[in-house]
């Protein structure tokens, strides 16, 4: 009773004359501190809480989630991210166990059809894919997607700065209006300041008079790649590889309509939500929201 009178007076008295008040000796009054902090249970360490099979069950809701698209180490960034504490190793070990794996890569087909006598504008870009601002680069390109009722062609623009698809336009043909409708879509959303360079490969439709009139009526700056280098525009090519092995690979639609529905939803999920190395493990929207706060941080 003494002791715990003291402890709970030590901020109006000092402890020497409180113990010496009550006839109690200091030394003692510590040893009884010391005692009575090891008989404490100690928390658990938070790495430890979670069992493997927590663990697990955590990993396969998100693996579900994401519909197969991450490996070991977006995993890992993910659990961090909704604040689970977890080491690295002990994910890989736990997918590797339990056969969770992301899609297998497969290789498709170039639709890039170059064999034309149209205008070839000179390349801007020349892979420095790392602009320091949204809508100073822009890039473009067309894939397509099989369903029982024919190709469905996809056509996307993405902003080199937060890699976010700023517009996309899906039709069953690869005509002119296919990347024209995407690319208005993109202005529409993001109306950027004249001077923009929009990338894209030698394709006849971004060649043609439709689209470079319009990229003029925007004042943009048209750029492309080197013939044959799909190198030049990896970054929309990589996009394709995500888009098809996470997600389409593997998959029968009946109907364009179904499949239309499905780029849809992914590209939801890419803008929003997955996980870009490249932006250190955060979603685009998410980079580019970080990077509006910090330049309002600067000009306060």
């Amino acid at each position: 009773m003494k002791y715990a009178w003291i402890a709970s007076n030590k901020a109006h008295w000092p402890i020497t004359l409180a113990c010496e008040v009550l006839g109690v000796s200091a030394s003692g009054y510590f040893e009884h501190g010391r005692r009575k902090k090891l008989a404490k249970p100690s928390k658990p360490d938070a790495r430890k809480r979670m069992s493997d099979e927590a663990l697990l069950a955590h990993i396969r809701a998100i693996h579900a989630e994401v519909k197969g698209e991450y490996g070991w180490p977006k995993m890992w960034k993910e659990l961090v991210a909704r604040g689970h504490r977890v080491g690295k190793e002990r994910v890989r070990r736990l997918m590797q166990l339990h056969g969770i794996r992301a899609r297998c890569k497969r290789k498709f087909v170039v639709t890039t059809d170059s064999k034309h006598h149209l205008p070839i504008a000179p390349d801007l870009v020349q892979r420095n894919f790392t602009p320091t601002a949204p809508n100073q680069v822009w890039t473009g390109d067309i894939t397509y997607i099989a369903t029982d009722e024919g190709w469905l062609y996809l056509a996307a623009v993405i902003d080199l700065f937060s890699r976010q698809v700023v517009g996309w336009s899906m039709q069953p043909h690869m005509q002119s209006s296919l990347v024209t409708d995407a690319l208005k879509m993109a202005w529409f959303r993001r109306q950027p300041a004249p001077g923009l360079i929009f990338h894209s490969d030698r394709g006849s439709q971004y060649c043609g008079h439709e689209f470079q009139g319009a990229l003029a009526s925007y004042k943009m700056r048209s750029s492309m790649s080197r013939k044959g280098n799909c190198w030049d525009n990896a970054p929309t090519e990589s996009l394709w590889g995500r888009l098809k092995v996470g997600r389409l690979y593997g998959q029968r639609f009946a109907t364009r309509r179904q499949a239309m529905d499905e780029v849809i939803d992914w590209l939801t999920f890419y803008n929003h939500r997955r996980l870009h190395s490249t932006l250190g493990y955060v979603s685009p929207m998410q980079f580019e929201k970080r990077w509006d706060a910090a330049q309002q941080l600067k000009a306060a």
